[in-house]
């Protein structure tokens, strides 16, 4: 591979802001990597804010363009899990997107960044009474009801509260058709925790039961069939059988179900050539499916949500690291081969996937050009783990050396939220560039952080 096909960025995987600089070093929203690494240091994860902006209004462009031509709303939430900041939560919001939030601490962030209560949903497998609670405090606009029992305690809990509101619900249910690039992140398959299942008919108790509530509003039926999905195909089929569901819910109750929400999931790209889920293309097909599917079954279209979180955050953001040890090592074969391991100042502390999902990233030299041969190298972290990996297979620069820059691109999504202080290391910053400043959206941790929680 020549120097120039190492330098090449894939605009598929990296932020619209990022470019190489006439001495080939990259630059973010008009700021040289070189400096942000001397002003904030390594490792960093570092977005670009415009790219982030734009990508929330693609979706919500592409969604209510497509739905409006079947007669109907969408509601784009963003998937607060993918990454959560006040900042994040706040762009957000102004760029007419909801916020998904699946924890108690992931709603306090949503709040604190002024999402008002309505615009906010709360999921959770395992909700606790205090996230009940205070998502009844603050008005949420749904509660993603996921188990029998949990009809039960949030109607308790809104009779304590005797103020008169119902609580805005809808049922999480798996449809058994389930996509995805691994296992563990397929959510629709029967056997796991999420959701209750349509074939086993426990979603359909589940909705009668809701309705049977005084206390609950019942507004739709919510499905996710998985995440890292590339192929639009499974959207439209789950959405097939909710709205079957819905229809059926009809003929026998007489409750129409105002809403669906049809999840996320909607993958992006990691490596060259890949090519990621277009908003406009799966607003399209989503949107001709829900129309086709009603029209068959003599109901009107509802309102639709979706909620991509990976899809909008992903790709905007980088993580910057500093090259320390350079170690050939030579592969026994056949045929024997020498590849060479690149450590950098991170490692899965900072992206687990790798790790947990055998997630597959690419890496550039950031901070020059460098030799035109290159190496078969993988790029590993300081952890004391075999399995701290950050780049499995990726050809860099022959004299990349201790002091280069390395640049890991589409880490923006579960990079952050996934973070660990493994090895008592402390997690990195999280950097916002636009129109050539950088501010801090959340600090880099210190070791006095790390002793602030210990109590000796």
């Amino acid at each position: 591979m020549t120097g120039a096909q190492v330098t090449d960025l894939d605009p598929a995987v990296w932020a619209s802001g990022v470019r190489r600089g006439d001495d080939g070093a990259l630059v973010v929203a008009g700021v040289d990597v070189r400096e942000i690494a001397a002003t904030h240091g390594t490792p960093a994860y570092v977005l670009d804010e415009a790219d982030f902006r734009a990508r929330a209004r693609a979706f919500r462009e592409a969604f209510t363009d497509a739905f409006a031509h079947v007669g109907t709303e969408v509601d784009v939430y963003y998937a607060g899990k993918a990454f959560l900041s006040v900042a994040v939560a706040r762009w957000a919001h102004e760029e007419g997107l909801r916020v998904d939030t699946s924890t108690g601490g992931e709603l306090a962030v949503a709040l604190r960044a002024g999402v008002p209560g309505a615009a906010i949903g709360l999921h959770g497998n395992n909700k606790s009474d205090a996230e009940l609670r205070r998502a009844l405090d603050a008005g949420v606009g749904r509660i993603i009801v996921d188990s029998m029992t949990e009809i039960d305690r949030i109607a308790a809990a809104v009779r304590e509260r005797a103020d008169g509101r119902r609580a805005p619900v809808m049922v999480r249910v798996t449809t058994g058709i389930h996509a995805g690039g691994h296992e563990y992140i397929s959510t629709a398959h029967e056997d796991q925790k999420f959701g209750l299942s349509i074939a086993g008919g426990q979603a359909a108790a589940a909705l009668r039961a809701v309705l049977a509530r005084p206390e609950l509003e019942l507004l739709g039926v919510h499905s996710h069939i998985g995440s890292q999905i590339l192929d639009p195909a499974g959207f439209t089929e789950a959405a097939r059988t909710l709205l079957e569901l819905r229809a059926e819910l009809a003929a026998r109750t007489g409750h129409l179900l105002p809403e669906v929400d049809l999840g996320g999931g909607y993958g992006i790209a990691y490596l060259p050539g890949e090519v990621p889920i277009e908003p406009a293309r799966v607003a399209k097909d989503l949107a001709t499916a829900v129309g086709d599917v009603c029209a068959a079954l003599g109901t009107p279209v509802p309102r639709i949500s979706i909620e991509p979180g990976r899809a909008v955050v992903g790709p905007t953001t980088f993580t910057l690291y500093e090259v320390g040890t350079v170690k050939p090592v030579t592969v026994d074969g056949p045929p024997a081969f020498t590849r060479t391991y690149v450590s950098v100042d991170g490692g899965m502390s900072d992206n687990l996937r790798p790790a947990l999902y055998d997630a597959r990233y690419t890496a550039v030299v950031a901070s020059r050009v460098g030799a035109a041969e290159t190496v078969r190298a993988r790029v590993v972290g300081k952890h004391c783990e075999s399995g701290d990996i950050v780049v499995h297979d990726v050809e860099l620069p022959a004299d990349i050396g201790r002091g280069d820059l390395l640049a890991v691109p589409a880490t923006g999504a579960y990079g952050r939220s996934m973070a660990s202080n493994y090895n008592h290391v402390p997690r990195p910053p999280v950097l916002a560039v636009r129109d050539g400043e950088v501010r801090v959206l959340v600090r880099r941790e210190t070791e006095d952080d790390l002793f602030a929680l210990d109590q000796g």
